[in-house]
């Protein structure tokens, strides 16, 4: 039977810098096997584990598995929990996940931003370094197959144009069926963009942004994906949606992306570009938008204007230099039911 580990980030309420994921500002603390949270260490104030992850635990305690809750504070608890996922040491030194591990790993999330700070661990963990890239390694990726997760949706599935990661995907929300899916679910492979930041994206970003009326907020970059050039800096850009699925799909009632496809080895992207139409007579002139689309293996951005803000995978920032995103083929993988 299996090793199960319920991992939980630090809400994000007792994070001033934002999260397990981005620097070591989390709040939560690690429990022992018997599920109950230890102290927190120097009188910080830390949440017991939510109803859906005592719920899961039970379920899988029922089915025999010994389960383990840990409530990360910090990348580096994180990271403690991800190297039980390792395999044997190597000869070349690299650390490496295990195929054949018995440990098996949950995350309960309450945005796709957890979730996504916990891939991204993965990948520091196992993204060998380019002067040590061992012979094995697929010739199109620079991680491994990432083991697959097991994804514990922490709120109720989100209505209107935006679903979550676990929603597109079609994964089991409720506790017992995400239980199942780790112990006897089968194993779905993902796509994963990759991008010069030092991070990763599960679901798309979206650059571009509107002021406090709404009003959208025009924005100048060069856009390229492989050889194709969306934009090259002149025309003003409504938005740029980057999908590797499909959550900014649309923007408002604008389609941006037509087909995502998480798992067909290409990165979609889209740029929103207005167009002013010819007025007829005695009417005010109009603006329509032109959607420029390609599909392929990388996508860069290039701003002209200082700073461009974006949402990516739900975590916002701004963009100021070049980024490139490229795919990972099959790189990171979840559990099914």
């Amino acid at each position: 039977m299996y090793d199960v580990v319920l991992l939980t980030l630090g809400s994000e309420r007792d994070a001033p810098g934002g999260g397990c994921g981005g620097g070591d500002a989390c709040c939560g603390g690690a429990s022992g096997a018997t599920g109950k949270p230890a102290g927190p260490p120097d009188g910080q104030r830390c949440e017991t584990p939510r109803v859906p992850v005592l719920a899961c635990a039970d379920a899988l305690t029922a089915r025999g598995a010994r389960v383990e809750t840990v409530v990360a504070r910090s990348d580096a608890e994180v990271d403690g929990v991800l190297a039980r996922l390792d395999a044997p040491a190597r000869p070349d030194g690299l650390a490496w996940p295990d195929p054949d591990s018995k440990v098996r790993l949950v995350v309960a999330v309450a945005s796709d931003a957890q979730l996504r700070a916990v891939v991204r661990r993965l990948v520091r963990r196992y993204a060998p370094p380019p002067s040590r890239r061992p012979a094995e390694l697929a010739g199109d990726r620079t991680v491994p197959d990432l083991p697959p997760v097991g994804v514990l949706p922490l709120d109720p599935a989100r209505g209107g144009p935006h679903r979550d990661l676990a929603a597109q995907l079609g994964l089991p929300r409720d506790p017992a069926a995400v239980a199942a899916a780790v112990l006897d679910g089968g194993v779905r492979r993902l796509d994963l963009l990759r991008n010069d930041g030092g991070s990763v994206t599960l679901d798309g970003a979206l650059l571009g942004a509107a002021d406090e009326a709404g009003r959208p907020l025009h924005w100048r970059g060069r856009v390229e994906v492989d050889d194709a050039v969306l934009s090259d800096g002149a025309d003003p850009i409504l938005a740029c949606a980057i999908g590797n699925a499909g959550g900014y799909a649309t923007l408002d009632s604008l389609p941006l992306l037509t087909a995502p496809d998480p798992a067909d080895g290409r990165v979609e992207v889209a740029v929103a570009v207005p167009v002013p139409t010819r007025p007829r007579l005695g009417r005010k002139k109009k603006i329509r938008y032109e959607v420029r689309r390609a599909r392929g293996r990388a996508v860069a951005v290039i701003p002209r204007d200082e700073r461009v803000p974006f949402l990516d995978d739900g975590v916002e920032g701004e963009l100021s230099r070049k980024r490139s995103w490229w795919t990972e083929p099959g790189a990171w993988a979840v559990f099914t039911g």
